[in-house]
């Protein structure tokens, strides 16, 4: 079997640099921060030229981009961030080269003109298309190269954890070039160093098109434990398995190509720590370190019977006067605008008011969006910039005023009842302690959702107190689920702490004990590691590892002939299988056939749209309740199939004739292909059996159907291993016409 992991990016694994991380918040969604905001330096601030900065690119680049001049390049205003004044400087390029466009970007940060990221999309692919140019092991390599180029004399190490990637949609198009990512971290006396990463995205034709240096260290010198004298990791292990904490919970996963959420009972470590502190043994906690933990708190209702929504149902001008209320702000330098309203509905049928605001004042403004449920005028999504803006203006917005945490939950739950109070019956008091940012006076609490007296983890409300009892941010992540599973046949707790103890190892990191920007101190933290990954879920029912993140494993397929194009299509979950024993000599139905054609070469979404009130039904046979619904519509929307007949008859066997038909429209050559009288077999020994010539004519020109020893069989069933190659070919062609099919 093959492991993959269908995660949208590379997965960072700064977590643990950050204090604690409990599985309750694994799918929580990043809310924006003061810390993404970025503050415009004035044009008459800017020291660096244009000039200066295309010469530090080109010198980065030796021979890569000389066909660019100068006037192929636009430099951004330079900008800083709240908690990090270094001046960066984003320069971006374009240029049309033979008909093709040829554009990327980068930033540089500091006097030094330091690359920070970079961006780059070449005119030609083809060589990145499967099977690559280049394998992982050489992309690997390269990669290893370019971080050296940019390390600076610092030890970055291969992250083997984190190099695997996610699509939106349920699988990569096979017309999209193959890319490589890798994460490197860096290192002190060979111990990573949790927050400081560079990742690198390598093309299948072994161009480097990403890249991106992070470090949370900011400005100054940073120092580091020594290695000398490290607690006994025994002893660690010992006191993490005697403080586990496992807890049954829900894990709510989408599934994009079913358009449902799948719900699986998991059990998780839910503790109050993220390591232990290598030197004094003392516990990492969300608050610093500790030596002792604070209590695991008793699962406590937010309110026990459910409470009236805040407003039954609202309009726009409802909607309007509730975001004047809360996005008030108390300065005369300052004014509040509503820039636009948008209404929409969620895949889940939700009806949402999504208002954009900014707030002028006379050196620029601010701006961002409040997202409101219609039927209830309750928060869905909001984050107050008022501190933000006010410092701008010249006027501090803290007080001396400090609420302790306790203080600062109560006023909490205060603005929940207040904003969301119809929900809160499903939601408890945090299981975990808050974190706490100093540098911007917020206290960030996390309220699970419960279901069936069960933790539902990665649902919850994320609520920010700034210091003085405001409101700094709410969002509510709330999946709905048809159906919860029942508790009946899960693992003993003691059967799933058996399997977490035996899993259980240690990972010696450099970690800072707070992300306050004045902290330049990294202290060694053995940090637990469960089955030697990240992820600590365990399925409650069959005893495997699971995550939140999507990895699946796949079964590795045999063919004589097509073995690399099965698994390749099996890997990107365009053809499904069940299991390694799987014959590819198999001849395919018609339905399988067309959702593999229309999986390697559209994007689409495969569930059902909660705006549509009527489906539109191409086919008698294929209602849209049917599993090939979608498949079949995108295919004719495409122009691939035709409606003259009225049934499709998915449980037919496809022929390499209507397969060829299928190909050649595809390709957008329907037209062409129509005029048969044009065309001549030559060389095609059945050519009398072939109904659609100039189809049958073009796949075999192509190459995509090619005749086998002068025949080409147009009324033999295809076979899947048929269907992979010719579907490679066929994508290949598709590339190199530039044809474009948009998203569905």
């Amino acid at each position: 079997m093959v492991k993959l992991n269908k995660i949208g990016i590379p997965i960072m694994t700064l977590a643990m640099s950050f204090g604690m991380v409990t599985a309750v918040g694994a799918e929580t969604v990043d809310q924006p921060t003061a810390k993404n905001l970025q503050i415009q330096v004035a044009s008459t601030d800017n020291i660096v030229t244009k000039n200066e900065v295309v010469k530090r690119f080109k010198e980065l680049f030796p021979k890569k981009f000389d066909s660019l001049t100068l006037n192929d390049f636009y430099l951004s205003t330079a900008h800083y961030y709240p908690e990090d004044e270094t001046i960066r400087y984003d320069l971006s390029f374009s240029k049309l080269v033979q008909g093709k466009e040829i554009y990327g970007s980068a930033t540089f940060r500091g006097d030094n003109l330091e690359l920070e990221s970079f961006h780059f999309e070449p005119t030609d692919k083809k060589g990145a298309l499967f099977p690559a140019k280049v394998t992982k092991e050489d992309a690997q390599k390269l990669a290893e190269d370019f971080v050296k180029k940019f390390a600076n004399g610092k030890q970055y190490k291969l992250d083997k954890n984190n190099d695997e990637y996610y699509y939106y949609y349920s699988n990569q198009l096979l017309t999209e070039p193959i890319q490589y990512y890798f994460t490197f971290t860096n290192t002190e006396e060979n111990v990573e160093i949790a927050d400081q990463k560079m990742e690198v995205a390598v093309l299948g034709n072994g161009d480097i098109v990403q890249y991106y240096q992070y470090s949370a260290s900011g400005n100054g010198k940073n120092t580091f434990d020594k290695k000398d004298k490290l607690v006994n990791e025994k002893d660690v292990i010992s006191k993490i398995k005697d403080n586990l904490n496992l807890q049954l919970q829900y894990q709510v996963n989408y599934d994009y190509r079913t358009d449902k959420n799948n719900v699986q009972l998991v059990y998780t470590p839910v503790t109050q720590h993220s390591g232990v502190n290598a030197l004094t043994g003392q516990w990492l906690t969300n608050n610093g370190f500790s030596e002792t933990l604070p209590q695991n708190p008793k699962v406590e209702k937010l309110v026990q019977q459910p409470l009236n929504p805040r407003q039954e149902g609202i309009t726009v001008e409802d909607a309007k006067e509730l975001a004047k209320k809360l996005l008030a702000i108390d300065s005369d330098k300052v004014k509040l605008r509503l820039d636009s309203i948008e209404e929409y509905t969620t895949r889940e049928g939700k009806e949402i008011i999504s208002i954009s605001y900014s707030y002028e004042y006379r050196n620029g403004s601010y701006g961002t969006s409040i997202e409101l449920d219609k039927q209830t005028g309750e928060i869905v999504n909001y984050y107050s910039v008022k501190n933000e803006v006010l410092r701008e203006v010249g006027e501090d917005p803290s007080t001396d005023k400090k609420l302790t945490s306790d203080e600062a939950l109560a006023q909490a739950i205060n603005h929940l009842k207040e904003w969301v109070p119809s929900s809160l019956h499903e939601y408890i008091k945090p299981i975990s302690e808050p974190t706490t940012d100093d540098e911007y006076g917020v206290y960030n609490f996390s309220f699970p959702r419960i279901v069936n007296g069960l933790v539902v983890s990665g649902n919850e409300i994320s609520v920010a107190i700034n210091f003085d009892g405001s409101l700094n941010s709410l969002y509510v992540n709330k999946l709905e689920v048809e159906e919860w599973p029942t508790t009946e046949d899960v693992l003993s707790k003691e059967a799933a702490e058996k399997i977490f103890n035996e899993a259980l190892s240690l990972k010696l990191a450099y970690v800072k004990e707070n992300y306050k920007a004045e902290t330049k101190h990294y202290s060694l933290v053995y940090t637990p590691i469960f089955n030697e990954k990240s992820s600590t879920f365990l399925d409650a029912k069959s005893g495997k590892w699971t995550s939140p993140y999507g990895v699946k494993e796949y079964p590795i397929v045999s063919h004589n002939t097509a073995e690399e194009e099965l698994n390749y299509l099996i890997q990107n979950n365009i053809l499904e299988v069940k299991d390694s024993k799987f014959n590819a000599e198999t001849t395919v139905k018609k339905g399988e056939a067309l959702k593999v054609l229309i999986k390697s070469i559209s994007y689409f979404y495969e569930g059902a749209y909660p705006q549509e009130e009527e489906a539109h039904q191409s086919f008698e046979d294929i209602s849209p309740d049917n599993p090939y619904y979608q498949i079949v519509e995108r295919a004719v929307s495409l122009g691939i199939l035709d409606t003259e007949k009225p049934e499709f008859n998915s449980s037919a066997n496809i022929t390499r004739e209507e397969l060829a038909v299928w190909y050649i429209k595809a390709l957008g050559l329907n037209q062409a292909a129509k005029h048969s009288e044009i065309y001549q077999l030559k060389g095609i020994k059945d050519a009398k059996d072939v109904a659609y010539t100039g189809y049958v004519a073009l796949a075999e020109a192509l190459d995509i159907l090619p005749a086998e020893k002068g025949l080409f069989y147009p009324k033999k069933a295809v076979t899947y291993a048929e269907l992979a190659v010719s579907t490679i070919q066929l994508a290949h062609k598709v590339y190199e016409n530039g044809t474009s099919f948009r998203y569905y």
